[in-house]
């Protein structure tokens, strides 16, 4: 239980942070209805930006981290009370670590779009459970770079 509530402390950390910056954009007029971004510029770059961070050691440890959750307890467990939620924080945030710029797409497609919405869940879900998860993460990393890229020559 201790080891779940420090896994639970990330995530609710980043939902935190995450509503904090969805109501800060909307005050700053740069979301539209369905809380996507209304700007292309803004939406452009943080496609190139979730495209980038795919090909990162970064992404990659936190995604070899977040796959193998047992293999993660057998090699970082601390004993104790303070142990377990340490060790449940540290794997919380591998997981968040290899997913939370995918998460940030939902600023581009519109949070309130539950279709973006599981295409997001979707990719995430494949990402850690799929054997070609890595591959998958190469893959879209040029879409999404691709894809932003065309966005912000269009602007221009």
């Amino acid at each position: 239980m201790l080891f779940a509530l420090g896994y639970l402390l990330v995530w609710f950390g980043f939902s935190l942070v995450a509503t904090l910056m969805q109501w800060g954009l909307d005050e700053a007029g740069l979301l539209s209805q369905t809380m996507a971004f209304g700007n292309m510029m803004l939406a452009g770059t943080v496609l190139i930006a979730a495209g980038v961070y795919q090909w990162t050691p970064l992404k990659d440890t936190c995604l070899r981290h977040c796959r193998s959750p047992t293999d993660f307890l057998i090699r970082h467990w601390r004993d104790g009370p303070i142990g377990a939620v340490q060790t449940g924080v540290r794997h919380g945030l591998f997981c968040l670590g290899c997913c939370w710029m995918l998460m940030a797409l939902s600023f581009v497609g519109g949070l309130m779009n539950l279709a973006w919405v599981g295409v997001i869940a979707v990719l995430v879900l494949l990402e850690k459970t799929m054997p070609w998860g890595d591959w998958m993460s190469r893959l879209t990393g040029v879409v999404f770079i691709l894809w932003g890229a065309s966005s912000l020559t269009r602007i221009i």
